[in-house]
């Protein structure tokens, strides 16, 4: 194989351009920050820049990857910010009634609310989609909207503080001199790949993507993976709510995850997998979500100010998906309007092969 094939079998992976702009941002960091790649030890703790990223990046990626699997079976979820706001509302709420927060009892009884929270919002919504066949978009919409108002409720509109070394851990503490919240993360990605990589489960979500009334009829529940994905995301989303928290000590049911459901749609669709449903990729939503999180770094590192910093970010997002788009790669570096290549619409005659006079050749159309 040649050096051109090669190249341009690399540059069709479906991870190759998210990676080549996260690798981009990072090095733009570098004449604003020349330390930005250095990590140092402090404490016993190790601190810098990528570590920060990743930290900072943790609840998205959590919200991404449930996020994947619910777009992977043609549906969408809005609520999951709301859901990281009940959250970490209803554990920070118990936990300010405890006499001795630092009691690792009341702090997994307070998460264990929480979770349980989440779990049933997604059971909620998966009963609406599945079970009621109201379109995603709507369905989710509904916990959107009122969700973030339990927050509230549940809050009684105020910010809730906690003391808590224990519940600290889950967001802001450190482990291993690297921050816990990246063991969570690393936990819960290597038991989504697992599960929809090393059994028939991934198979199954794309299959009820692909046609879900197809797969209804060849025996497969279609139905039960729906819920089942929208459980799953909601708890990812309610493990996010926690290391918020966690993270700020503190419950704020207003705007803890507020937009993250949009970053996490475009951290899904960057990583390569289509909102159409069908084939997903939990490794290119894990690299999206850091490139989301890289370019607000970036944004910040280099002063953009701060009114204009989501157009600055939506203009990165879509060079980003144009440059994943085969057809806009054959229009602009392809020297033609296929790439100088024959379209997949045009079929050429046999050399070999002449017509004989009268007939006409059919044209193949995919």
């Amino acid at each position: 194989m040649t050096t051109t094939p090669r190249w341009r079998a690399l540059t069709h992976h479906h991870l190759f351009w998210p990676v080549a702009v996260l690798v981009v941002l990072l090095l733009v960091n570098v004449p604003f920050t020349p330390d930005f790649f250095s990590v140092r030890m402090t404490d016993g703790h190790l601190y810098g820049s990528l570590v920060s990223i990743v930290l900072f990046g943790s609840p998205l990626i959590l919200v991404a990857v449930g996020m994947t699997l619910v777009i992977a079976t043609g549906g969408i979820d809005l609520s999951v910010g709301a859901v990281v706001a009940i959250t970490g509302a209803l554990a920070c709420s118990y936990l300010s009634d405890q006499a001795d927060q630092a009691a690792v009892s009341g702090v997994l009884l307070a998460m264990g609310l929480g979770l349980l929270a989440a779990v049933v919002c997604g059971l909620w919504n998966g009963f609406l989609v599945a079970r009621m066949g109201i379109q995603p978009i709507i369905a989710t919409l509904i916990i959107m909207v009122a969700g973030r108002g339990v927050a509230q409720l549940i809050t009684d509109g105020q910010i809730i503080t906690v003391n808590s070394e224990p519940y600290k851990l889950i967001g802001g503490g450190y482990w291993l001199t690297l921050p816990f919240s990246i063991f969570v993360v690393a936990v819960v990605v290597a038991v989504t790949v697992v599960l929809t990589r090393r059994t028939a489960l991934g198979l199954l979500v794309e299959s009820v993507g692909g046609n879900a009334e197809a797969s209804r009829l060849v025996g497969i529940r279609s139905r039960r993976i729906k819920i089942m994905v929208y459980v799953f995301c909601a708890l990812c989303a309610g493990i996010a709510g926690l290391m918020i928290s966690s993270n700020t000590s503190a419950a704020d049911g207003n705007n803890a995850g507020l937009w993250i459901e949009l970053d996490a749609i475009l951290a899904v669709v960057i990583g390569g997998t289509s909102l159409l449903g069908g084939r997903f990729s939990i490794g290119g939503t894990v690299v999206g979500a850091l490139v989301i999180q890289t370019l607000t770094t970036t944004i910040y590192t280099i002063g953009v100010p701060t009114q204009t910093n989501l157009v600055f970010k939506a203009a990165v997002v879509i060079i980003v998906c144009l440059m994943q788009s085969p057809k806009f790669r054959a229009k602009v570096f392809g020297g033609g309007r296929f790439g100088g290549k024959r379209g997949a619409h045009q079929v050429a005659a046999p050399a070999d092969t002449a017509a004989e006079p009268g007939t006409v050749r059919k044209m193949e159309v995919s």
